[in-house]
């Protein structure tokens, strides 16, 4: 049986993709761990974690319709890594969502179906 300290969901509860991965663990008997990245904004340091646990560059995992997106210049291809986990770590909206954490992985659950990959 899965607990919910087994998965954890990188929630925004506004977005349709994020309460649609929840729903779908939540059908599965799974009560993940819910981190609120905007209301408890993740610092340098858990951003460069989650990072590397998704195995994708930060770049990947950036809205690129937020505002800020476009204020900070984040489109400049010479932006490093550091600069674009900085960004995200002060501007907690450019995460992408909803990412999801599990024993068998992490992935970014963009259509929310993709998070059946990690059950």
């Amino acid at each position: 049986m899965t607990t919910s300290t087994d998965f954890t969901l990188y929630h925004n509860p506004q977005c349709s993709n994020s309460r649609g991965a929840l729903a779908l663990l939540r059908e599965r008997g799974i009560e993940p761990n819910i981190v609120d990245y905007l209301g408890q904004p993740l610092n340098v340091a858990q951003l460069t974690a989650l990072v590397a646990r998704l195995g994708l560059p930060m770049r990947e995992l950036l809205r690129t319709k937020e505002a800020a997106y476009a204020e900070l210049g984040l489109d400049d291809p010479a932006r490093s890594e550091a600069e674009l986990i900085a960004a995200v770590a002060a501007h907690p909206r450019l995460l992408n969502r909803p990412i999801v954490v599990s024993p068998r992985g992490a992935l970014l659950c963009r259509p929310p179906e993709r998070v059946l990959e990690l059950i």
